[in-house]
């Protein structure tokens, strides 16, 4: 007697832990790794390739133009579908991306590398993020994004620990290499565990709310190049800026991790603060806190203010990013991922100019304190374009 034939099993249901995972696994793997792993190797690829200052600050706008491309992809599709394929294929590209990098030192080789990795980053930051707010909504979910973007931080974090643990043991090429196979443990579950978005006939229920007007957008678009630029000055330098002091010689890995173990418990923190008083407020907030982290070194180069200023500067900059793309993708939760690279073009561009100006301006004066002073400016400027925007009763909805 032969068996009747099995029916086709279907996939259990993802759980939100699950998806909400494979958002934080994303963003360690493209950001955490691909992206931020060169910060705390920027001191080390000087010495062991004669990397200048400029030469470094080049390197990371190769990578932001990356991410500018990226972005712009994301922002010219807008089906989601097409959309999870390019997230996909992004993680693909981190991992290639951060591995090869310790397999030349070949300076227009490493551009192209930063590049890829730059493009690499938009999976984590604008493709998964709108694709875990999609699944949020589609499943009657609370639409915040404090979780996801808590994995910032962990990626900073990871990347901080694992240079840390490599650190007089190998290389800069060899230290890329482990990152590379690293980052492969982090693909599973960002691979297996993000569900292909669901039909745009399944979120017909999701009620948007009414668009805000052009000057909203206008302002909050320029206030993020504000919060682009000085993010990226810190982002990038902050381990080179205070290995130049006495107090923290030899262990800016330290500090880096400092910075990432501050991030990730300051996205949950930040969504409770936008919760009292509105999104743009706490935005406004979170601008002047990052200011004073600019403005700290500048004041003292001692052990008090180096740590503040690293633990300022964690607490802020993944709260920022989470408030702004919260509140833009809560404005279109059709197509999330568009409005959020829409808004991201501006964050990118600022990202492109500051690396090579700060760089730059290291250089020609022989320390970082100029490039500080112009991030914590710019900052003061975004703090005055969020303060003239209308009030939105939207950020206050929906928490």
């Amino acid at each position: 007697m032969s068996a009747s034939p099995a029916a086709p099993s279907t996939p259990a249901p993802l759980k939100p832990w699950q998806v909400i995972g494979a958002g934080i696994c994303a963003l360690v793997l493209t950001v955490g790794l691909a992206r931020f792993a060169y910060t705390p190797l920027l001191p080390l690829m000087r010495v062991d390739a004669g990397l200048s200052a400029a030469q470094g600050g080049w390197l990371a706008t190769f990578n932001y133009l990356g991410y500018l491309l990226g972005t712009l992809l994301v922002a010219r599709v807008g089906d989601m579908r097409q959309k999870f394929r390019f997230y996909r294929v992004g993680l693909l590209l981190a991992v290639a991306a951060t591995a090869l990098m310790g397999a030349t030192t070949q300076p227009w080789l490493w551009s192209l590398l930063r590049f890829v990795a730059g493009l690499s980053s938009t999976a984590g930051l604008l493709l998964a993020s709108g694709l875990v707010l999609n699944w949020l909504l589609a499943h009657r979910q609370r639409p915040r994004l404090g979780l996801h973007f808590a994995g910032l931080g962990l990626g900073i974090a990871v990347s901080g620990l694992a240079t840390a643990a490599l650190a007089g043991v190998a290389s800069s090429s060899a230290q890329w290499g482990w990152l590379g196979l690293l980052g492969v443990l982090f693909l599973v579950p960002a691979w297996c565990w993000m569900p292909a978005p669901a039909p745009a006939s399944a979120n017909h229920a999701i009620q948007a709310p009414t668009p805000p007007g052009k000057r909203w957008r206008r302002l909050l678009v320029a206030a993020y190049f504000c919060a682009g630029f000085g993010f990226v000055v810190s982002a990038t330098f902050i381990v080179a800026i205070l290995e130049q002091t006495a107090a923290f010689r030899g262990h800016g890995s330290a500090v880096w991790v400092l910075v990432g173990l501050a991030a990730v418990p300051s996205t949950f923190a930040w969504d409770r603060i936008a919760a009292r008083v509105g999104i743009i407020r706490a935005l406004m907030l979170a601008f002047a806190l990052q200011a004073a982290s600019f403005v700290l070194p500048l004041l003292d180069d001692g052990l008090a203010a180096g740590l503040g200023s690293a633990v300022l500067f964690g607490l802020t900059f993944a709260g920022i990013v989470s408030l702004t793309l919260t509140v833009v993708g809560r404005h279109y939760p059709q197509n999330p991922a568009k409005a959020m690279a829409t808004l991201t073009l501006s964050y990118g561009v600022a990202q492109i100019i500051a690396p090579a100006l700060a760089g730059t301006l290291a250089r020609d004066s022989g320390s970082y304190q100029a490039s500080l002073l112009l991030a914590a400016i710019i900052m003061a400027m975004g703090i005055v374009l969020l303060a003239l925007m209308p009030e939105e009763r939207s950020d206050h909805a929906r928490h």
